[in-house]
């Protein structure tokens, strides 16, 4: 119904950029949320950023507020995660993920049917 594939992982200083961008399929017809997750080992995974594919609305977590940027292309295929002033905390596996309905917590992993298979951001000091 909807695949997902992220790309542009990859390692970075502390202070500079990387985008991340998942490609979709079926996102056009099925997708009402789509949602950047990370996770490192041993921890849950953590909702970074969402976006409603129609309205445009956004939800960041606190700890990415005002670096990262979440947003999608007119054609409703591919959705970039824009990762601004990386610390070495933002280090992780990156997930995108999509919703084919309206969601209570747009940052819950579990509110959300449909999963890349991850890329990984390493920063470094």
């Amino acid at each position: 119904q909807v695949q997902l594939v992220e790309s542009g992982g990859g390692s970075m200083q502390a202070g500079g950029s990387l985008r991340l961008s998942c490609a979709s399929t079926g996102c056009t017809d099925h997708c009402v949320r789509v949602a950047w997750f990370r996770q490192v080992p041993g921890n849950a995974r953590e909702g970074i950023a969402s976006f409603y594919m129609v309205s445009g609305r956004t939800t960041y977590a606190d700890s990415v507020k005002g670096r990262f940027t979440i947003s999608r292309d007119n054609a409703w295929k591919t959705i970039y995660l824009q990762m601004n002033s990386l610390k070495v905390e933002d280090s992780g596996t990156y997930y995108c993920a999509a919703a084919n309905r309206g969601v209570m917590n747009e940052l819950d992993p579990l509110e959300y049917a449909f999963w890349g298979q991850g890329t990984q951001v390493t920063v470094s000091s």
